[in-house]
């Protein structure tokens, strides 16, 4: 494998994170972190346990964050969220 190929094939690559939602604050930066391709793993439960509206606000900004970028965004149980960078879908059942 070439200097070269090893570089393309880094720049394809799509990390995962976890990370849990403890307030609004922080959505710009799981918003950065989208950008740069990574798929977010998100525990509301945190921010849930505070303040239920503040919740349903930084859902619906990280929905309609995620559609304008064409990515792709799931609920995971009761306690996660999903997020994915264009080119990365969820799959859901019918």
């Amino acid at each position: 494998m070439t200097q070269s190929t090893i570089e393309e094939k880094t720049k394809e690559t799509v990390y995962l994170k976890a990370l849990s939602l403890k307030s609004l604050e922080e959505l710009p930066s799981i918003k950065d972190d989208v950008n740069k391709r990574m798929i977010i793993i998100l525990r509301i439960t945190p921010l849930a346990q505070k303040d239920v509206e503040e919740l349903k606000k930084a859902v619906e900004e990280l929905y309609q964050f995620s559609v304008s970028i064409g990515g792709d965004i799931a609920r995971l149980g009761e306690e996660r969220i999903v997020i994915t960078p264009p080119g990365v879908k969820i799959w859901r059942s019918s």
